[in-house]
């Protein structure tokens, strides 16, 4: 019997216009994640085109000759032009029936509203941009000599075969900058906000999650309507004066609010839980996206969290007991990962998952050492906490991934960085030694204190053993005498309690 041969993954071109404030360095890890990106999304990034500008062009992003360049590996005409505009309607249409068709078996169906325009309101616009963009255009050849239009496009990468469909780039773009780059490239045009948008909207796995990013996926695409490519107004279900666009977007605000009224009501439940918790000692591990945060869970706690090498793999809140077990409790959470220019309607809709970092007692900033760049990964974030509030949380820095480091490299790290934690999430010793300094975190600041418990409560000597360590016991006719250590709001509630 033969096998089926694989499904070819769709072809790609990244683009990235490098500002004259962003080093070579920078600009080459921003298109270097941007591939791990696409890559996550499913496609093939086979070409880069790269131009360095001071401003992006006002229509097409890329000056007039890098355009041309692009749309020579994608097949495009190289200019706006109403004529491309069927087979850009036809990518567009492909990746949409292909979105459809990703949805869990469990989930409701998140299908963003057809939106159409009119040939007329096209040719307006077309002509519009058009002219918008030669007056740019002319100005910024005339005062920028920043500009390269004549860099190439990387000579190692793999152009042989079918030609990319997909065309995205490292930057948020208006809705008429991609309609444009469509109708010039004749591909599916995606910038990064949308590439990372999908890939939480594939990602996502409990309730609360699919929620989280339907509500930023709504939000990205509600502007985008008018551009989207669709070919004939819709008829059906119009209202007096009402055209499709704005039936559509009508109906991403009822739905807006809908699962706003929805997310309320499951973190109303999760702010009861976690005030439950609230005397519990409680770890949350933050850092980048593919930092390895997932991987220290399991170490950590023995659980079995997925752990991927891709970026965004984690979406969910994860909440497990430090194993082995100490008393009392630590409670460790792994939380969603951070990303360079993360759309802020994720990081809003997410606000619930990060409280999980507000609220613990000791943040650990995971970071990829191996990373050229990590530096600015852990201030990436930092400024996504200090947003929350979270940045006067007490924190550790954990310099992960250091087995694929020389020693010299790890003795430079110690050297700039006395106070960090230098580890391997898949060395056992390095494991037990984080364990180790988060027991010893928490024992600071605990107290001794003597508790009496009357037999009569008796039945309630579990919440002793779990909130504190009890170090002595003695009987008397009284009831059970405790010497216990644990933090000091833990033992007042338990002394007021036992006193009652």
């Amino acid at each position: 019997m033969s096998k089926t041969p694989p499904v070819a993954r769709p072809r790609a071109v990244l683009v990235g216009v490098q500002f004259p404030s962003v080093t070579d360095t920078e600009h080459a890890a921003d298109l270097a994640e941007l591939k791990r990106l696409v890559h996550t999304l499913g496609y093939d990034a086979v070409a880069t085109v790269t131009q360095r500008r001071g401003a992006l062009a006002t229509g097409t992003v890329l000056g007039k000759g890098k355009l041309k360049d692009l749309a020579a590996l994608t097949g495009g005409p190289g200019v706006i032009t109403s004529g491309a505009q069927d087979r850009t309607s036809k990518a567009r249409a492909k990746w949409e029936a292909a979105e459809d068709d990703s949805e869990q078996p469990d989930e409701e169906p998140t299908q963003a509203p057809e939106a159409e325009d009119t040939e007329e309101e096209d040719t307006d616009a077309e002509a519009e941009g058009t002219e918008a963009e030669e007056a740019a255009e002319t100005k910024a050849e005339e005062a920028e000599d920043f500009e390269e239009d004549d860099e190439a496009s990387d000579p190692e990468e793999d152009v042989s075969g079918p030609r990319p469909t997909v065309v995205v780039v490292d930057h948020e773009l208006s809705p008429s900058q991609l309609r444009n780059l469509e109708k010039a490239t004749g591909a599916l045009v995606m910038d990064r906000t949308g590439v990372i948008v999908d890939i939480f909207h594939r990602h996502a796995r409990s309730h609360e999650a699919r929620m989280q990013v339907e509500i930023a996926r709504l939000t990205y695409l509600a502007p985008r309507l008018r551009e989207s490519s669709g070919g004939r107004e819709r008829q059906q279900g119009r209202g007096s004066g009402d055209s499709a666009v704005e039936l559509d977007r009508r109906k991403i605000r009822d739905r807006l609010a809908e699962l706003r009224a929805g997310l309320a009501v499951i973190q109303k439940e999760q702010d009861h839980r976690r005030y439950a918790r609230r005397e519990q000692l409680r770890v949350a591990l933050v850092g980048y996206t593919n930092a390895g945060k997932s991987s220290l869970m399991r170490a950590l706690t023995g659980s079995e969290v997925l752990v991927a090498d891709q970026l965004f793999a984690t979406l969910d809140t994860t909440v497990r007991a430090l194993h082995p077990e100490t008393r009392p409790r630590v409670l460790v959470s792994d939380t969603v990962g951070f990303i360079q220019k993360l759309p802020h309607d994720l990081v809003a809709s997410f606000r619930s998952t990060l409280d999980e970092a507000l609220e613990a007692s000791l943040l650990l900033y995971v970071v990829d050492a191996s990373d050229p760049t990590w530096k600015s990964q852990l201030e990436v974030t930092r400024s996504v906490l200090r947003e929350i509030g979270a940045d006067t949380v007490p924190s550790k820095l954990l310099l992960n991934k250091t087995d694929r480091l020389d020693e010299a490299a790890q003795d430079a790290l110690r050297a700039e960085h006395p106070e960090a934690v230098l580890l391997s999430a898949h060395r056992p010793d390095d494991v037990a030694k984080l364990r180790l300094a988060i027991i010893q975190f928490f024992e600071a600041s605990m107290v001794e204190a003597h508790l009496m418990i009357p037999y009569a409560s008796q039945g309630r000597i579990g919440e002793v053993y779990e909130h504190t360590t009890v170090l002595n016991e003695e009987f008397d006719e009284h009831g059970r005498k405790l010497r216990v250590r644990g933090l000091p709001a833990a033992i007042a509630r338990l002394t007021r309690d036992f006193q009652a």
